[in-house]
């Protein structure tokens, strides 16, 4: 099974510069794919505000959309639908063109993350959907992944741009010491930060997301 990711701009057309945000979202996924070289194929602009990408597992797909969200800044995000299933790439001319269940189910999800933010949720951004005909019993695998997506879409959509910074340091390894002399301030000030944020809950997420990664 392949994981399938659709990505785009949340609010794009409200944006006085769609272009530079969009420069600004390829620049964080070449960074996290930099830091967290996880993705079989990164996400990547396809049309419009639309970005595609594919991941081997969905703790790899997690971890790294965590990563990307924790990256942005204020004014840009992104939402993100998830599929999880075949895929069956067509290649018309020599030019591969995604295709399959788990690309349908990321478009269901994506639609359903659309409607959640309207009514529901308003600060999720991220949905689940299993492909239709794929093991049963992973059904509540993916249960489970989306409402822990749904929980921690919450936790950083109400963090601030330096909370997330922080945060995002934190899951990459870096010590409170260094970041403190990144941000120019002092350590106490950023376990505070932390604290406030709620980020120690993240990093440990993420921490177990990519234990695999890390053996």
């Amino acid at each position: 099974m392949t994981v399938a990711v659709i990505a785009d701009i949340v609010a794009s057309r409200q944006l006085a510069d769609r272009a530079g945000a969009q420069r600004t979202i390829a620049d964080v996924i070449a960074e996290v794919d930099r830091v967290l070289p996880v993705a079989s194929a990164p996400l990547a602009p396809v049309a419009g505000d639309e970005l595609q990408g594919e991941y081997d597992t969905l703790p790899r797909a997690l971890a790294s959309l965590l990563l990307i969200r924790l990256a942005l800044p204020d004014g840009i995000d992104c939402r993100f639908g998830i599929g999880v299933g075949a895929v069956r790439p067509i290649d018309l001319d020599g030019r591969i063109v995604p295709e399959g269940p788990a690309w349908w189910a990321a478009r269901a999800a994506i639609e359903h993350v659309e409607r959640l933010q309207q009514r529901a949720a308003p600060l999720a951004r991220t949905w689940i959907e299993l492909a239709e005909g794929e093991d049963a019993a992973m059904s509540d695998t993916i249960a489970l992944a989306g409402a822990y997506a749904l929980a921690r879409d919450h936790a950083v959509s109400a963090m601030s741009e330096r909370s997330r910074r922080l945060t995002y340091g934190r899951c990459i390894g870096r010590s409170q010491r260094e970041l403190a002399e990144a941000e120019g301030i002092s350590q106490s000030a950023v376990s505070q930060a932390l604290a406030t944020a709620g980020s120690a809950t993240l990093v440990e997420g993420f921490a177990v997301l990519t234990a695999g990664e890390r053996a």
